[in-house]
C-alpha cells in the first residue's frame, strides 16, 4: 500500500535507534537535521513575505527573471531589511 504509514510518528521513533547507531551517521545527522530546519524556515519566510507584500498599496517592482528574483530576495534578507530596521525605518513605518 502506498501512502503514509499508520501511526508514523510513533513507528519512526520506535525504530529509530536501530538504524542510528553508527558514529558517522550520528555526526552527520547532528548537522544535517538543523540544515533541513533552516531550509524549511527559508521556504516559510518566502511564503509569509509574499503574503505580506500582497497587503501593500504599492506592489513590488516585477522581477526581470530568476536571477533578479534570487538576488533581490537575498539582498533584502541580509542587507536591506537589517538596514531598514537599524535605521529606524521599520519602527517609523510601524507607527504610521
Amino acid at each position: 500500500m502506498l501512502g503514509i504509514r499508520p501511526d508514523l510518528v510513533n513507528w519512526q521513533y520506535n525504530t529509530y535507534p536501530a538504524n542510528h547507531r553508527a558514529r558517522t551517521n550520528l555526526v552527520i545527522h547532528i548537522f544535517a537535521v538543523p540544515l533541513c530546519w533552516v531550509g524549511l524556515a527559508l521556504i516559510a519566510s518566502f511564503v509569509l513575505q509574499g503574503i505580506g507584500h500582497r497587503k501593500e498599496r504599492t506592489a513590488p517592482v516585477p522581477f526581470l527573471g530568476p536571477i533578479d528574483f534570487v538576488s533581490r530576495f537575498f539582498v533584502e534578507q541580509f542587507v536591506t531589511f537589517p538596514r531598514f530596521v537599524l535605521s529606524g525605518g521599520w519602527f517609523r513605518s510601524l507607527m504610521r
